[in-house]
C-alpha cells in the first residue's frame, strides 16, 4: 500500500502522511468473528494505572484473529481488512467447508489466493508449517514460541524474521531487531513478511489523531515540579540531572531491565544489543 500526502488546506493537513487504504474492504467485519472490547485506559485488574498516557479513543470491535492456524484444509482469501487493534492488516479466509477465519495478512497476499497449513507445504506467503519441514533461509512471521500456543513473534506491521539454521531439536531464527534465538522445531510459523510495511512512515499531523487512538499527551519530567518527578524543579530551564530516571527513581533511557535469570534467556544466542558486524 502506498502513502498519501495532503495539500495543507488546514493546519492539521500540513505534513499529514497517511496509508492509502483504498484497496481494503470498506464494509463491517464478520459479526461472528468479533467481540466487544472494554476500554482499560492503562489499568490492571486492581484498577491501578500500570501504563501511563492511555485513555479515551474511538470505540473498537475486537477481531478474533487465528494465530494458531491448526486447520489443515485449503482456504481462499475473501478480502483484506483494516484492523483498529493492530498495525497490520488482516485477511478473511474461507475454508472449503464454509468456515471463516481472520489471519494476519502477509505482504503480496491478494484476494483469491489460496493458503494452507500443513507439515510440509509450498513456500508461499500465508502458508503455515513447522520448522521441521521448512527450508532454511525462509522469511517468516507469526512465529510460535511454544508448540501449539499460537504465533507470538513478528506480528506487527512490516515485521519478519528469517529461519537461518537448525541446532539439535531447535530452529535458529534471526529477528528484525538483530537478535538470534532458538525455538523448538515443532513450533510453526507463517511464510512471508507482515503487511503494511509503510506504517512507520506515517505522520499523523496533529495531536487529535493520537487521541482517537487512545494515546494521551506525554509531559516531560524536566518541566514538572520536584514533587511530581525526580527531574523536576530548578531555577529556569534545567537539564534534569545527570542520570535520567523514571518518576519512581529507576534508571531509564537505555538502562537494561531484562532479568538475566529468565527461563528463555538461554534460548537467546545473540542479543539484539550485541554490536553489529563490520561496525
Amino acid at each position: 500500500m502506498a502513502l498519501k500526502s495532503y495539500k495543507p488546506t488546514t493546519p492539521g493537513q500540513r505534513g499529514l502522511v497517511l496509508i492509502d487504504r483504498s484497496e481494503l474492504w470498506k464494509g463491517r467485519p464478520v459479526k461472528t468473528l468479533t467481540e466487544g472490547l472494554t476500554k482499560k485506559a492503562g489499568r490492571n485488574n486492581t484498577g491501578r494505572i500500570t501504563m501511563r498516557r492511555r485513555g479515551g479513543g474511538a470505540k473498537r470491535l475486537y477481531r478474533i484473529v487465528d494465530f494458531k492456524r491448526t486447520k489443515r484444509e485449503e482456504a481462499v482469501v475473501s478480502r483484506i481488512e483494516y484492523d483498529p487493534n493492530r498495525t497490520a492488516f488482516i485477511a478473511l479466509v474461507q475454508y472449503s467447508d464454509g468456515e471463516q477465519a481472520y489471519i494476519i495478512a502477509p505482504q503480496r497476499l491478494a484476494v483469491g489466493d489460496k493458503v494452507v497449513s500443513g507439515d510440509k507445504v509450498d513456500v508461499k506467503p500465508g502458508n503455515v508449517m513447522p520448522f521441521s519441514g521448512m527450508p532454511i533461509g525462509t522469511i517468516i512471521h507469526n512465529i510460535e514460541m511454544k508448540p501449539g500456543k499460537g504465533g507470538q513473534i513478528a506480528r506487527a506491521a512490516g515485521t519478519y524474521a528469517q529461519f537461518v539454521g537448525r541446532d539439535g531439536g531447535y530452529a535458529q531464527i534471526r529477528l528484525s531487531s538483530g537478535e538470534l534465538r532458538l525455538v523448538r522445531q515443532e513450533c510453526r510459523a507463517t511464510v512471508g513478511a507482515v503487511s503494511n510495511p509503510d506504517n512507520s512512515n506515517q505522520n499523523l499531523g496533529k495531536a487529535g489523531r493520537n487521541r482517537h487512538k487512545g494515546i494521551r499527551p506525554s509531559v516531560r519530567g524536566v518541566v514538572m515540579n520536584p514533587v511530581d518527578h525526580p527531574h523536576g524543579g530548578g531555577e529556569g530551564r534545567t537539564s534534569g540531572g545527570r542520570h535520567p530516571v523514571s518518576p519512581w527513581g529507576k534508571p531509564t533511557k537505555g538502562a537494561r531491565t531484562r532479568n538475566k535469570n529468565k527461563a528463555s534467556q538461554k534460548l537467546i544466542i545473540r542479543s539484539r544489543h550485541a554490536k553489529k558486524k563490520g561496525r
